[in-house]
């Protein structure tokens, strides 16, 4: 029995630290010196833990699309923000205010989004410190 209990532990240990390696740093990935507005079509709304995500089309400047990648808070931030699951559909147009990633990607920290209405919601990202 204490044998079984023993590996019982180990296993919860391990998962918890696997779940606590994947969660990630604001200043790990994203560069609080870099901001940038995007104005574009959703194109994917994800409403999971422990980030929120979305995706948007946005004109380049030589007309071409990019589809950007925008995480936000967990969930439960999110209701706190004024946010619901269904605050994002498919073929909204949004203007998000967000922090570009270190490694140049077309991934970024959403900070504040404009939604298709005209409510400006906050993405309650660990890398608004007010300023």
């Amino acid at each position: 029995m204490t044998l079984r209990l023993a590996v019982a532990a180990l296993l919860a240990v391990s998962f918890f630290t696997t779940a606590a390696l994947a969660h990630h740093s604001f200043e790990a990935e994203y560069d609080a010196n870099k901001p940038i507005t995007l104005v574009g079509v959703v194109t994917k709304f994800e409403w999971t833990n422990p980030h929120a995500r979305f995706y948007v089309d946005v004109k380049d400047d030589q007309g071409g699309t990019i589809n950007w990648n925008l995480e936000l808070a967990s969930p439960n931030a999110l209701v706190h923000q004024g946010w619901k699951r269904t605050s994002l559909k498919v073929g909204d147009r949004v203007t998000v205010d967000a922090w570009l990633a270190k490694d140049g990607s077309k991934i970024a920290n959403a900070k504040t989004v404009v939604l298709a209405d005209g409510t400006k919601v906050g993405a309650a990202s660990s890398g608004d410190t007010g300023k």
